[in-house]
């Protein structure tokens, strides 16, 4: 799969027609291409112990975010395809949302054909709703209820409490809450940033599978479950006949339609089940999700998630980037740049999310040794 337009910085601010001049987009692309050789090889900055920041729904207030400019990056975009993109409401990580919504009008060549589906549970996600409905005025969106019930009693206690919300889940049902006629959506985790065009992750071939998604060989496998799992050789079978590698489900290409007539929200749910009764791993909705399909996907260019930058699930310490080009930069992990920003303790990798913040409250923030 070949990957579109090269890295790029938010560039200055628009024109009154939204899009910047091409001497500004140049030094913007040069300026950002600069930092990432610098972020290749800069040593890890000192690891922050932070991690989601609750919001208070007593207050009735959701965070306040400067309205974003309406983008036009391409001359003709008529008839563009529908892109339809799906990411959960949650007011806990709203600030990550905007920057990632951000990011992807940013630098969409036809952003005006992006619809995003946004799930959401709880009377705390109205607010943000509202914040990202005033936020973004012109955006395509509608806002889908997810019943958290469903996964209730299916969720076991995992490594870290921010995997065990319920939300966390809801993109084993995107089938069960998508209208029926979404065939194909791109899931997004709320703590990533796009600096390509998310049309060319759309457009990517499925080959007749029903997730796309970077694929790593290279990790171990064995990891994400227990010893009790690998013991037992009627479980450790399930991965018979297949090649399973590990993938990350914050990135996702999801043949809607497919996936509805594989019934393939059961057959995760399944392994939700088993857990309960033997605890065979230790992540959130991760596990399941390889138990049934890895090994079975389309294997995505790993430019499409940087993953990894918010460090591992229990410290969150600084992470660098990943040798090779970069379309999509996913703060996956404990540490979120927001919180690391705000703590003044940021990772040198956070300077590249920072750009997308439009929280009114946020400062330039400074790097402390």
């Amino acid at each position: 799969m070949e990957a579109g337009n090269t890295t790029a910085l938010p560039p200055p601010p628009p024109t009154p027609q939204g899009r910047p001049p091409a001497s500004c987009r140049s030094f913007a692309t040069s300026l950002f291409a600069f930092l990432l050789l610098v972020l290749h090889h800069a040593p890890a900055a000192r690891g922050v112990r932070v991690d989601v920041v609750r919001w208070d729904p007593s207050t009735r207030t959701a965070p306040a975010f400067r309205e974003a400019p309406a983008f036009r990056n391409a001359e003709d975009c008529a008839p563009a395809a529908i892109v339809h993109i799906a990411m959960t409401l949650d007011a806990n990580y709203l600030r990550g949302t905007v920057a990632a919504v951000l990011s992807i009008l940013q630098h969409t060549s036809c952003p005006e054909s992006v619809v995003f589906h946004f799930l959401a549970a709880g009377a705390a996600d109205r607010e943000a709703e509202a914040a990202i409905r005033d936020t973004f005025p012109y955006l395509d969106l509608s806002v889908h209820r997810f019943d958290s019930g469903r996964v209730r009693g299916r969720i076991s206690r995992s490594i870290r409490q921010a995997l065990d919300q319920p939300l966390n889940y809801a993109r084993i049902y995107l089938a069960d809450v998508l209208p029926l006629d979404v065939r194909r959506v791109i899931y997004l985790d709320s703590d990533v940033v796009v600096v390509d065009d998310i049309r060319v992750l759309w457009e990517v071939n499925l080959l007749g599978r029903v997730v796309a998604a970077p694929e790593y060989c290279h990790a171990n496998f064995t990891k994400y479950f227990t010893d009790a799992f690998w013991a037992d050789s009627t479980l450790a079978s399930t991965f018979a006949g297949r090649r399973p590698c590990y993938f990350n489900t914050g990135v996702m290409v999801v043949d809607v339609e497919r996936w509805r007539k594989g019934g393939y929200t059961r057959r995760v749910e399944y392994w939700m089940g088993v857990q309960k009764r033997k605890r065979i791993y230790h992540l959130g909705s991760l596990p399941p999700f390889l138990l049934v399909l890895a090994g079975d996907i389309k294997a995505v260019d790993h430019r499409w998630n940087q993953h990894g930058l918010g460090g591992d699930n229990m410290e969150g310490r600084c992470r660098k980037l990943h040798p090779g080009p970069i379309s999509l930069l996913h703060w996956s992990g404990k540490g979120k740049p927001w919180l690391r920003l705000d703590s003044r303790k940021p990772c040198t990798v956070d300077y590249l999310w920072a750009p997308y913040d439009l929280y009114r409250q946020s400062s330039s923030p400074f790097l402390e040794e």
